[in-house]
């Protein structure tokens, strides 16, 4: 099977660290997080994986290369531009960075996975694959619940009793929240999603395809993973 796993981003939130060392590759127990993605990929059949990058890209593909060491095989997709002979990042979103890839090479050609590259997760991605197969459903995000104070961190999920999301707030006010159940950044996708990005431009899961699925009324379910 096929994952993705997102790396463009500047990091902002945990500067300066990130001036000098992308999100990914922040040492947690003396391995970059993004190995311990690899390593919960690899377990559960995932063994193609592509990484977007974009700042400081070179730190994640002189680290992680083909993915051989790791039991996976890794491409990449650098965002951004070359001036001067030096690779200018310039990221194009999380939803825009997968549509890149498809508009180029058609990778995603089955159920695929989409997971944070700054994420410490541990999930059984197998029977997330299943339920979401099980629903029928184009698009799945594996929610949890948190105390209400803490939601405006964090895309807010409504859903009816059969988990299909109705509507999507991405990091309301506390006061404005519909729920406390909150996306987690775990994706998985249907090939087809791709009808619902646009080339070329950025593009964000959360802030821009999430919205446009619940608008819609496309198949797009909540996976309580709590």
């Amino acid at each position: 099977m096929k994952a993705m796993i997102l790396a463009a981003g500047k990091g902002t939130r945990v500067q300066p660290i990130t001036h000098v060392i992308p999100k990914p590759m922040i040492p947690i127990l003396q391995k970059p997080v993004m190995e311990f993605l690899l390593e919960l990929l690899k377990e559960h059949g995932f063994t193609e994986v592509m990484v977007n990058v974009s700042h400081l890209a070179e730190e994640i593909e002189n680290y992680f290369r083909d993915g051989q060491r790791f039991g996976v095989e890794i491409a990449y997709s650098f965002e951004g531009s070359i001036q001067d002979g030096e690779l200018i990042g310039d990221a194009l979103g999380s939803a825009g960075g997968l549509k890149k890839i498809q508009d180029f090479q058609t990778f995603f050609d089955d159920t695929f996975v989409v997971l944070c590259g700054d994420a410490l997760i541990d999930l059984d991605l197998t029977e997330a694959v299943r339920r979401h197969r099980a629903k029928g459903a184009l698009a799945s995000l594996v929610t949890k619940t948190v105390p209400k104070d803490q939601v405006s961190s964090y895309g807010v999920v409504v859903s009816d009793d059969d988990g299909k999301i109705q509507a999507f707030q991405e990091k309301p006010n506390v006061e404005e929240a519909l729920s406390d159940t909150i996306n987690t950044g775990i994706y998985l996708f249907e090939p087809e999603i791709f009808e619902h990005i646009p080339s070329g431009t950025s593009f964000d899961i959360g802030a821009d395809l999430f919205p446009a699925l619940v608008k819609q009324g496309a198949p797009f379910y909540a996976l309580p993973m709590d």
